[in-house]
């Protein structure tokens, strides 16, 4: 798609490809509920796609309020990692992503020629690796993004908006019973009090949720400053449409991020080094400030903007709070948590390298799931200490990685003497000086980590200990995302990625893949695991007035050729009655067979799966695998152990309360 030839529109979240958009709903401005069992604080991604989670139960009450008067209209952030786009496929919006945003294919580095007058290429490297996801990088205005996100909720089961205008004064956690917060409508004055069981601050990087809790960010700030601008410009740089990183001899560097709509472009500005007691909000830095610094990083080449759709300054610095919930380490044994952080209000960080937004929705994701398994009855309070576990670990890393790469954008390229080969540091003070080469290699290492999909959750209460068995299925390693790959539908001989079949809806999926017996023989493992997983551990966790596949969702990816297979005698779990009419749901079985035109997945071969064996490999309802397992008893025994670890047994629910 091409859009925004002319500037960006006031409002850049609404639908690009409609020439008279249809116009939002106006706010909300009914009575705020006072009980809940989920308060969101906070509408931005990580609060958006939480809000869009719980909206998938209709007997949650989920109340998200934002102190802005209005949905964001303009973007701060943009990149999407693939990781995220996968996220986005599980909730039904990924390809209206990929329709309207920038396809990050490519990534080029250009340093100073000869003598530093003049900029050359380089490097040109692919962006993501090969086989990394079904998925691209992409950019897209980050107000879009809010915009579907809003729409998805909207649709939801539970038909939820957000409530603009109301912001967090208060919160208090009592001993006993809900979490009391205070809120205040912003214009007016107006405050009431609202109980919730589990309250999430997605409140930014003040996060007076995380003020409240006592809970501090620590880190610093590394004296860089920053300007990022969204403009529309004229210019014979010839790369302008790629991902670019500049390195010029002596005014900074840019990075150049191409927008949506295929005219736009994204340029992150270095500024002056700050003195050890100085803000940037201290200086009175305008757009034409860097507009300026950038036609000098630019130059030779010419830099015209002809119009800016959005501009800021930012500092660089990597802070992050010592965990991500309201109970202290010393008491995690006895209490389990009520209150929660998420997103930039527990981590902040540069936004060279796309991180912010992803990992935040990323955070939301790990929460989401578990807050409504608790809260719905089937699973036990204490499974929410994982969640800043887990996350937490990962904002380390993000951390640590970010330093090192906002380093190596701020700091100079190293010279050459006379045009020779021989690198050397042009001035002692250019100690801190980066080879380009150097640059580009750590780029391109580090591409699993920026994609999103180099996440290995630790053993947990819902990730296994036991790796005995990961070679039955070497390619879906315990504690990464699981990884995708394209199958056949045996009913219709329809490719299908399997990945895309675990949806965001709060379901475990059990993927059995088959050995070389064929499943329809009643000896076969296949066929065994599926009678005891009917029998014995659906029936254990599953309300006897729910679908069989509403806490388990069983699938099955069998090496047979299809047409030697019949569906109508696959065993009863891969061919289960649902819904009021009882109606036989038909796409629960795969093959890993050539397509008609789509390709071939090679889901053994290529995920490492045993031929001879098979394998279990267990899902989380956030699409990490928990367990690889053999078929049969051995398998059945730990899959036992695993759900008898946080899972509640049907008919006992919870409350949800924590005790």
């Amino acid at each position: 798609m091409q859009y925004h030839l002319n500037g960006l529109p006031a409002d850049a979240s609404v639908d690009p490809s409609l020439h008279h958009p249809v116009p939002k709903a106006p706010i909300d401005t009914s009575p705020v509920p006072t009980d809940v069992d989920v308060l969101i604080i906070g509408a931005g991604p990580a609060g958006l796609l939480l809000a869009t989670q719980l909206s998938r139960f209709p007997t949650l009450k989920t109340l998200i309020i934002d102190a802005k008067p209005s949905s964001l209209a303009q973007g701060q952030a943009d990149g999407l990692q693939c990781r995220t786009i996968e996220i986005f496929q599980a909730f039904g919006f990924a390809e209206k992503v990929l329709k309207e945003a920038y396809w990050v294919n490519e990534t080029t580095f250009w340093s100073p020629g000869e003598g530093g007058k003049v900029l050359v290429r380089t490097g040109r490297i692919r962006d993501t690796e090969e086989g990394l996801s079904e998925f691209p990088h992409v950019i897209l205005n980050q107000a879009r993004l809010h915009g579907l996100w809003e729409e998805t909720m909207a649709g939801n089961e539970a038909g939820l908006g957000v409530r603009y205008g109301w912001g967090m004064k208060g919160l208090r956690i009592p001993d006993k019973g809900d979490v009391e917060v205070e809120i205040e409508r912003m214009e007016g004055g107006e405050r009431q009090t609202v109980r919730a069981k589990y309250v999430v601050g997605c409140d930014g990087a003040r996060s007076p949720v995380r003020q409240s809790l006592g809970l501090e960010m620590k880190g610093d700030f590394a004296n860089q400053g920053w300007g990022v601008l969204d403009a529309l410009v004229v210019t014979d740089f010839p790369d302008l449409r790629l991902k670019t990183a500049i390195h010029s001899a002596n005014d900074g560097s840019i990075l150049i991020i191409p927008r949506e709509g295929g005219y736009l472009a994204r340029f992150y500005i270095e500024l002056d080094k700050l003195g050890s007691n100085e803000r940037l909000s201290s200086k009175n830095i305008t757009a034409e400030d860097l507009i300026a610094r950038a036609k000098k990083i630019f130059a030779p080449y010419t830099f015209d903007v002809k119009h800016i759709g959005y501009w800021n300054k930012y500092e660089v610095g990597q802070r992050l709070t010592n965990h991500f919930d309201d109970v202290p380490a010393e008491k995690r044994d006895t209490l389990n948590p009520r209150v929660f952080i998420a997103g930039d209000a527990c981590h902040t960080h540069s936004a060279k390298a796309g991180q912010g937004m992803n990992v935040s929705m990323n955070d939301a994701f790990n929460l989401g799931w578990k807050l409504a398994s608790v809260l719905r009855g089937h699973a036990d309070p204490k499974l929410l200490h994982s969640y800043s576990e887990e996350r937490h670990a990962i904002a380390q890393l993000l951390i640590d990685f970010d330093r090192e790469i906002s380093r190596q954008f701020a700091a100079k390229p190293k010279s050459k003497i006379n045009g020779t080969n021989t690198e050397i540091e042009a001035k002692e003070t250019d100690k801190d000086a980066v080879d380009p080469a150097v640059f580009q290699e750590y780029f391109t290492r580090q591409g699993r980590f920026m994609a999103g999909v180099e996440t290995t959750y630790k053993p947990s209460l819902v990730t296994s200990s036991l790796t005995k068995h990961q070679h039955f299925a070497s390619g879906f390693e315990i504690g990464t995302r699981f990884h995708s790959a394209q199958v056949l539908r045996l009913a219709d001989a329809k490719p299908v990625q399997l990945g895309h079949v675990m949806k965001a809806d709060g379901r475990w999926r059990i993927v059995l893949f088959g050995s070389t017996q064929s499943p329809i023989s009643a000896d076969s493992a296949v066929s065994k695991t599926c009678t005891w997983l009917e029998k014995v551990l659906i029936p254990r966790y599953t309300p006897s007035n729910a679908d069989i596949d509403s806490i388990f969702d069983v699938r099955a990816v069998l090496q047979q050729p299809r047409q030697e297979l019949d569906i109508a005698a696959m065993p009863g779990v891969l061919l289960p009655h649902k819904g009021e009419f009882g109606i036989q749901d038909y796409e629960k079985v795969f093959t890993d067979e050539a397509s008609y035109g789509f390709g071939f997945g090679e889901i053994f071969k290529n995920r490492g799966v045993d031929r001879e064996q098979g394998a279990v490999v267990v899902v989380r309802p956030d699409q990490y695998v928990s367990a690889v397992l053999p078929l049969g008893e051995e398998g059945w025994v730990e899959m036992e152990k695993l759900f008898a670890g946080f899972m509640i047994k049907a008919g006992k629910g919870s409350n949800g309360h924590a005790t």
